[in-house]
């Protein structure tokens, strides 16, 4: 590309997040980061890509993530790699590689990789805010976990979303209820979409995830998950609903909520955005996934999470009108026409005394710095001509309020600076 004339574009689905829309992306990770730590999560890194069979056993084969979506690769040493296109998976690989001491909380911002038709807050690489609870069976978490995600939504000052609620049953009921599932779908085979059709004997339920209106309508009396659950499962789920109840999280049931991944089990959830168009309206969702431990070699041990968007949050945000964010003001800006050397030890010894500050650079004239102390919302210019330099002082010129230029001793710089903000 260098030399040949074009210019150099981010890969399609893909986009470059800049300064000051940047301070927007800090204030949401701060304020996940302090809903979700109050809660006794951590932070946890994992890498970008894992060995394929991460997401392979763990998300299934059968879904169109693995199947459609996946970006792998094979590495130099001829390993099979996968960038990551989701959170859970990597944080339980880890889990099961590092065995932390149970129960294990935790919670993690990253990119997320899939290869699918660009649309409105969701490009190729996104990013995702998450948490991980492992450990407990306790339908308490579950609440807790779906809590969070709601405390989150309402924090960034969003009211026009609903929660969806499901349960997706566990090993002992949720085979009984895709049999009937199965049986029920060969049925109305003729009124499915083309796509779903040929789904029905590997992966029933994503027939009931289907949007469009072929399949809405074959499946409108489908039968239901909640229906089918055995006894732990319903007594899982009725804990679950009632203590969302107490805690004051409204939600809806959704009986054709189930996800895409393979590992979800007994409760799913889904958030919904009213203000953003229904096909992209997603903005976050979870669940859990007792059995995901396992499917990575790990022993029994229980899940729960969810993942949040922040493309889609701060679209819903915009269109909602919330969650603005200024970028950080300068405390000074300084302005040098005597050499630099007094702009470069007066900017360092603002900072270091915990001020922000910025100068200009390459000589340029008290004109052309001036200017771009007004364009940077700097509170306070400090200005460092000849005259100053041999008084030993500078001088301080309010550029956002009221007041009148000041010459003070460099050596009470500082001082002054703070009394100006």
């Amino acid at each position: 590309m260098a030399g040949d004339g074009t210019v150099a574009r981010a890969p399609s689905g893909t986009h470059d997040v800049l300064w000051p829309e940047s301070t927007r992306w800090e204030a949401l990770v701060a304020l996940f980061a302090d809903q979700v730590e109050r809660a006794g999560y951590g932070l946890a890194h994992t890498p970008i890509f894992e060995d394929v069979r991460v997401f392979r056993r763990g998300i299934g084969e059968g879904s169109d993530v693995v199947g459609k979506e996946m970006y792998e690769f094979e590495d130099r040493g001829g390993r099979m790699l996968a960038l990551r296109p989701e959170g859970t998976a990597p944080m339980v690989r880890a889990f099961v590689q590092r065995r932390p001491p149970l129960p294990w909380k935790a919670w993690y911002v990253t990119p997320a990789f899939r290869y699918e038709r660009p649309q409105a807050g969701r490009y190729r690489q996104h990013h995702q805010l998450g948490v991980e609870a492992i450990g407990p069976t306790d339908a308490d978490l579950d609440v807790e976990v779906v809590a969070l995600a709601d405390g989150v939504f309402r924090s960034a000052g969003l009211s026009d979303f609903t929660l969806k609620l499901n349960s997706m049953g566990d090993e002992v009921c949720r085979p009984v209820f895709i049999a009937e599932l199965q049986r029920f779908l060969v049925g109305r085979r003729e009124a499915l979409c083309a796509e779903h059709q040929h789904r029905i004997e590997t992966n029933p339920l994503r027939v009931l995830d289907c949007k469009r209106e072929a399949c809405r309508a074959a499946t409108a009396d489908a039968p239901r998950f909640v229906d089918h659950l055995c006894d732990a499962c319903a007594a899982h789920f009725d804990r679950v609903r009632a203590g969302l109840d107490a805690v004051g999280v409204p939600f809806q049931a959704d009986n054709r909520l189930v996800r895409g991944f393979d590992y979800y089990t007994r409760t799913t959830f889904e958030f919904t955005s009213g203000a953003l168009e229904a096909a992209q309206n997603g903005i976050g969702g979870g669940g859990r996934y007792d059995g995901l431990v396992e499917m990575l070699g790990g022993p029994a041990t229980p899940g729960i999470g969810f993942g949040i968007g922040i493309e889609r949050l701060l679209l819903a945000c915009d269109a909602e009108g919330v969650f603005p964010v200024d970028p950080p003001t300068l405390d000074a800006f300084v302005v040098d026409v005597a050499g630099g050397d007094v702009a470069r030890d007066v900017t360092a010894v603002l900072r270091q005394a915990g001020l922000r500050a910025d100068r200009a650079f390459d000589s340029r004239s008290m004109k052309s710095q001036l200017k771009s102390a007004d364009r940077s919302g700097a509170r306070v210019v400090v200005i460092v001509g000849p005259d100053e330099v041999a008084a030993g002082t500078v001088s301080l010129r309010p550029l956002r309020s009221p007041g009148d230029q000041q010459t003070v001793p460099v050596a009470d710089v500082v001082g002054a600076v703070r009394d100006a903000r």
